[in-house]
């Protein structure tokens, strides 16, 4: 995506109004495009009965995932050994944003929905982080051709991703192309959104480590506070140690 900021911002500000708010992780301060007026879209869709499928017909891709910044924290741990990482169903583009401040030299913000993928690259071209951050469309569940010309990743890693159950099988066949021999593939999701399908059949390819992580967070609401329980998966190749 080679579009200007400017460019970008009147094309999706045609659908909604824009705002910029603040995100801070560790002493990084970035600039994140919000649609300020979700609520009234989200009406305009149940009234034009415009909802057929939720998981693909909401704006799930404009939400900053509470899973995002659980993952983000992880990959602190690996910078010393990773440098190239690929995020899949990146939304906004809130884990490729926090990857760029932990020493990844190349990143790619991946997506299918043309709206997230434009909100992504407003985030990293407001930012000035094109030259770490490259968005591109990618559908995992496409027929293997089509990732032909995709590299192989250090790192391959996706915040709720894993409840969409048609992308198991293609997504493990997508790792066993295009993640390193000595990588790191890592998930995470929302306890409550739990599909266990998954490790079951990445188990035949690959080592898997699982883990769960206690979050403080709110509810919908942006009031409430509660605590949720996120499951967390780390993927090797067997051949890693």
């Amino acid at each position: 995506m080679s579009a200007t900021l400017d460019t970008l911002l009147t094309k999706l500000g045609s659908k909604f109004q824009l705002n910029f708010e603040p995100l801070i992780i560790d002493e990084h301060e970035f600039q994140v495009l919000n649609i300020a007026n979700m609520p009234e879209h989200l009406d305009h869709l149940i009234q034009t009965r415009a909802i057929k499928n939720p998981l693909k017909d909401l704006p799930l891709w404009a939400k900053v995932w509470p899973a995002s910044f659980v993952l983000g924290r992880l990959l602190r741990k690996y910078t010393s050994n990773y440098t190239t990482l690929l995020e899949l169903g990146a939304g906004c583009g809130i884990l490729s944003l926090t990857a760029s401040c932990y020493g990844f030299s190349s990143i790619l913000c991946t997506d299918i929905h043309p709206d997230a993928l434009t909100m992504a690259q407003i985030n990293v071209l407001k930012n000035n982080l094109e030259a770490k951050i490259k968005v591109q469309a990618l559908d995992v569940g496409a027929p293997s051709p089509t990732h032909a010309n995709l590299p192989h990743f250090d790192m391959i890693a996706a915040a709720e991703l894993l409840y969409l159950e048609e992308l198991h099988r293609p997504l493990v066949k997508f790792l066993q192309h295009h993640l390193n021999k000595d990588g790191l593939a890592l998930f995470c999701t929302d306890h409550a959104r739990h599909k266990p399908r998954f490790a079951k059949l990445a188990s035949q390819y690959f080592t898997l480590q699982e883990g769960h992580i206690g979050v403080k967070t709110t509810a919908d609401d942006g009031v409430t506070p509660e605590r949720r329980l996120y499951d967390v998966l780390l993927v090797r190749h067997y051949q890693a140690s």
